[in-house]
């Protein structure tokens, strides 16, 4: 039965996610992993010159990681129905259910106001929410909820079924790190060098197989193109500065026939980056409905193949 902990810990995610008094009383694992990046950050980086020194924090990173999980993963395996519990402590590492709802809040604020919708999109993007308009607002939360399908599901679900609770979490602990020190500015460009191409290595069969799950969720949906998702994502996914992120970028724009990507502000500074699809860039709440949509559909499939992964595994065993 411990081939069912993926789809079990799925299934546990998508319908109770991670609670919210369980978060006030203790956080959560993503942010305890941030709170190590952050003190390895403080005591570790020197700016220029600091590639060696981000290798260290990235080994400590992991190391602690796996000092935590690898015996809790045994005691699980050895306990009986102890998988159950593996699946629940794994379930904490995905995020269908927090992703699905933060994208929701944002077309409802939209529809509400604009202010309301840069509110809630500022919890979900890095960019500047006051320089955007309605579209950019709606824009951002489509290519958070594209981007959020392979880092924050498909990817972990990936290593969770290789490596069980210990592969998630090492994942989740890179693809954490890769978010706070993976950037391309003078702080970070050496330092988080390692993180950042080791994320990019993590993430390389995940986002190729996200933007099939796109494919084929956008065939049961209506209204969505799966060809054009597909021939959009093999055209315009190398446009992306990461090897990855643009696959599902790309294979949403074309499922829905939309224009994602293109400039962006961060902290005032305004960035020329490439487009997605060659659908409309005028996005509205509606379309934020429709990328919501096929991100269900895409769910389900998730989980269907996770389960049919889980019951060849089983008969094979």
């Amino acid at each position: 039965m411990e081939a069912f902990l993926a789809p079990l810990a799925l299934l546990l995610e998508r319908l109770a996610g991670y609670p919210d008094p369980l978060f006030r009383a203790i956080g959560h694992p993503v942010t305890w992993m941030g709170a190590l990046i952050g003190r390895l950050d403080r005591h570790l980086n020197a700016g220029e010159g600091s590639r060696g020194r981000g290798v260290i924090a990235l080994l400590l990173l992991l190391a602690a990681t796996a000092l935590v999980t690898v015996p809790l993963a045994w005691l699980c395996r050895v306990t009986p129905f102890g998988w159950v519990l593996e699946a629940v402590l794994a379930s904490s590492l995905l995020a269908q259910k927090s992703l699905r709802d933060a994208v929701a809040r944002v077309a409802a604020g939209l529809r509400q106001s604009l202010p309301a919708g840069r509110a809630a999109v500022s919890h979900i993007v890095g960019r500047d929410p006051e320089a955007l308009d309605e579209a950019g607002v709606a824009r951002a939360a489509v290519e958070s909820l594209a981007e959020s399908s392979s880092d924050g599901i498909v990817a972990p679900l990936f290593w969770l079924i290789l490596g069980g609770l210990p592969g998630i979490a090492l994942y989740k602990a890179v693809n954490t790190a890769d978010s706070m020190i993976g950037h391309r500015t003078a702080r970070y460009l050496a330092f988080g060098w390692a993180s950042a191409r080791l994320d990019d290595l993590l993430n390389l069969v995940p986002a190729r197989l996200t933007a099939l799950f796109v494919v084929a969720a956008a065939a049961l949906v209506r209204c969505a193109r799966p060809g054009l998702a597909w021939s959009t994502a093999r055209r315009d996914a190398a446009k992306h500065d990461s090897p990855n992120a643009g696959w599902p970028e790309a294979a949403f724009a074309g499922a829905l026939g939309l224009r994602l990507g293109g400039p962006r502000s961060y902290g005032g500074e305004v960035l020329d980056l490439p487009s997605f699809g060659d659908g409309s860039a005028e996005l509205g709440p509606r379309d934020i409905d429709r990328a919501l949509t096929l991100y269900s559909a895409l769910l389900g499939l998730v989980l269907a193949a996770a389960t049919l992964a889980a019951l060849l595994a089983w008969w094979l065993g």
